[in-house]
């Protein structure tokens, strides 16, 4: 089987070496395809060319190759069995002009919660759309979606062996929809040290919580990428996740990453049918499902039992299940099995 990853215009690298969404689940596709022993080109210019020297990287975007063109005859030529693409490509006229031409199967994991596809973008056959979660599968019905655990990767981050841990953790981007706040409350309540992993995406959001934020038992780590990331979610008792109330997780990274790394996982949900939900188990993590109308204050509350039930799990348990779960090559082929 040929697979083609395509990359798409933005400000991340591929693969990304930190920060990263769909960027890094088009490198743990590639990843994972040639896993299970298919053959794997890199479409677009964004792949590092680094990359060159043990992938085969093709710098051209499909939305740009022209009718007639020598790329279109290349890419043809080829004989693509299927393309992974970002989303929203599916329902861009220029990317499926040529994609029709080249009779392959094209498969997507939706991303975003919001982005509205055009009405003949998936047939559940030939162009496939997979969502994380039962809430995501619902908002994408008519676009017969595909249950599937999404898998990320970033550049060099190998998991090593589990270990216990000691403080807790909390990453991703540090804006008013992840939340952190109550993260941090809540390692406050159970008088427990937090690290704070991740770029700062609203400074307005920090500030209005800065009596939390600057507290002596928070840690501001920063961005972090590579075997630093790896390390700082390894070495961790818990990962601490949280949401705004109103905010739908659609691709949800960061639960494979921890699985992977060993860490259980301390969940506050504002609803049933969440991303949390869908990765998680007993053996894994605890998830707090909270009223949407409770206050900040009763959420963290809540979320600190969830960890206080996280902290009794087994790690080496924890990442046996997140390493069979959230692994490349099965997610790569579950996408792949229509294609063949």
């Amino acid at each position: 089987m040929l697979v083609g990853v395509c990359d798409f215009p933005g400000s991340y690298a591929f693969p990304p070496a930190g920060y990263g969404g769909i960027e890094r689940w088009l490198w743990a596709v590639a990843v994972g395809a040639r896993a299970a022993g298919a053959d794997v080109h890199l479409l677009g210019p964004g792949w590092l060319t680094d990359l060159e020297n043990d992938w085969v990287r093709k710098p051209v975007r499909l939305e740009d190759v022209t009718a007639g063109s020598l790329a279109e005859r290349e890419l043809r030529g080829a004989r693509y069995d299927l393309l992974i693409v970002g989303h929203e490509y599916p329902s861009l006229p220029a990317w499926t002009r040529t994609w029709n031409d080249l009779d392959c199967d094209v498969a997507t994991f939706q991303h975003s919660p919001v982005f509205q596809h055009a009405a003949t973008a998936f047939d559940g056959k030939r162009s496939r759309l997979y969502c994380y979660s039962p809430e995501m599968i619902e908002r994408y019905a008519d676009h017969r979606p595909i249950p599937e655990l999404a898998v990320h990767l970033g550049l060099n981050e190998e998991e090593p062996p589990a270990v216990a841990g000691t403080d807790l953790v909390w990453l991703g981007r540090i804006d008013e929809e992840k939340a952190p706040h109550i993260a941090v409350r809540a390692a406050q309540i159970l008088g427990r040290r937090i690290r704070i992993v991740g770029p700062v995406f609203d400074e307005g959001y920090v500030r209005r919580h800065d009596r939390l934020f600057s507290a002596d038992h928070v840690k501001w780590v920063g961005e972090l990428g590579g075997p630093a990331k790896t390390a700082a979610i390894r070495e961790a008792s818990v990962f601490v996740y949280t949401y705004a109330r109103t905010y739908v997780e659609a691709g949800a990274a960061v639960f494979g990453e921890s699985l992977r790394a060993g860490t259980p996982m301390a969940a506050l949900t504002w609803r049933t049918g969440t991303c949390a939900e869908a990765a998680l188990c007993d053996q894994t993590g605890a998830i707090s499902v909270a009223d949407p109308d409770e206050d900040d204050e009763t959420a963290a509350r809540r979320l600190a039992h969830a960890i206080e039930q996280a902290e009794g799990l087994d790690h080496g348990q924890v990442q046996e299940i997140g390493l069979r779960r959230f692994d490349p090559a099965r997610h790569f082929s579950a996408m792949a099995a229509r294609s063949c």
